[in-house]
């Protein structure tokens, strides 16, 4: 049951990991400006599409595969790793660097969730072992 539910979350967070890439890749300047509050030069638009490729390659990479093990291999910690880590830096970024876009507050709070969603069933996965 908990690898099944590990996989239901991997699942979950590689799909919202691909949705996000497609995002940025395709309209990085809207992106930016919703979560950040802030104009988007052509730099930032740069910036925004290869954070999408990256994005997109993560999801992709820690999609759960039948012929790897259930759970995508490194998916989890790759997924934990990141989730954790943008969290922070969205909390960051709203707090010490007052930027304030429509949307910063919910992503921040989502890949929080997510990071301890994924925490979650990857220990409750390791406990059953």
């Amino acid at each position: 049951m908990s690898r099944n539910r590990l996989q239901n979350v991997v699942t979950f967070a590689a799909l919202a990991e691909v949705g996000a890439g497609l995002a940025f890749t395709i309209a990085p300047a809207i992106v930016v400006s919703w979560m950040l509050g802030v104009e988007s030069s052509s730099a930032v638009a740069a910036i925004g599409r290869c954070f999408g490729i990256a994005l997109l390659a993560l999801g992709v990479a820690c999609w759960p595969s039948r012929q790897r093990n259930q759970s995508g291999g490194f998916a989890p910690s790759a997924l934990l790793l990141y989730n954790g880590s943008i969290a922070i830096y969205l909390i960051y970024l709203g707090t010490a660097a007052q930027m304030r876009g429509l949307l910063l507050w919910p992503v921040a709070a989502l890949h929080a969730a997510m990071a301890l969603l994924l925490l979650w069933a990857w220990r409750t996965d390791q406990a059953a072992g």
